[in-house]
């Protein structure tokens, strides 16, 4: 029995990380059950015998590929006033990630529309945290809250580093003190 279990966890593995490779090389709208199969040297069969639909297969992988690459915590950022300094720190060590995730995350933003509603909104809610803890503790309300927020997650943003990184050729220091500009430009002016 336990030989079994063991070699059951083998092949939900290599499903997992043939489906993974798969992913982050064609990107997850061009990746197959069947080329999942043939990937992992499996049936679609025994794919199907693990994974009963493609969401339960892309939660799998969308675990595992995180695990692997884990993002920047925005927790720790909160520690650090003010928001420019915080800002600075945060984009920092996530233009770094989008850096090194490059590949994977422009298959991932491509094929978007092709994720599974979940694997979307996880992302979503991802930008939001990471948005919201560059403004936490800026005290600021109503029009001015939502300016601010606008920059925030539009600087956290993956086309956004993309964009000054990739496409315009900045450094990411560069990329990042641009993006603190557009955000510092957000926050209200202090009254005299």
């Amino acid at each position: 029995m336990r030989k079994r279990a063991e070699l059951v966890d083998e092949t939900i593995l290599r499903i997992t990380e043939a489906a993974v490779r798969l992913h982050t090389t064609l990107g997850p709208a061009r990746t197959t059950i069947s080329a999942v199969a043939e990937e992992a040297g499996v049936t679609r069969l025994t794919v199907y015998r693990h994974f009963a639909d493609e969401q339960q297969l892309f939660a799998a992988c969308t675990q595992h590929w995180a695990a692997l690459h884990p993002s920047p915590d925005a927790s720790a950022w909160a520690q650090v006033p003010p928001v420019q300094q915080r800002a600075q720190r945060a984009l920092t060590e996530l233009y770094a990630w989008y850096r090194e995730n490059a590949q994977a995350l422009l298959l991932f933003a491509r094929d978007r529309g092709a994720l599974p509603a979940a694997v979307r909104d996880t992302a979503a809610a991802m930008d939001a945290a990471y948005g919201d803890a560059l403004i936490a503790g800026a005290g600021v309300r109503g029009a001015a809250r939502r300016r601010l927020r606008a920059a925030a997650g539009h600087v956290v943003s993956y086309p956004t580093w993309r964009s000054l990184a990739v496409e315009q050729g900045l450094g990411d220091a560069a990329a990042v003190r641009l993006a603190v500009a557009f955000l510092t430009a957000a926050l209200p002016r202090p009254r005299h």
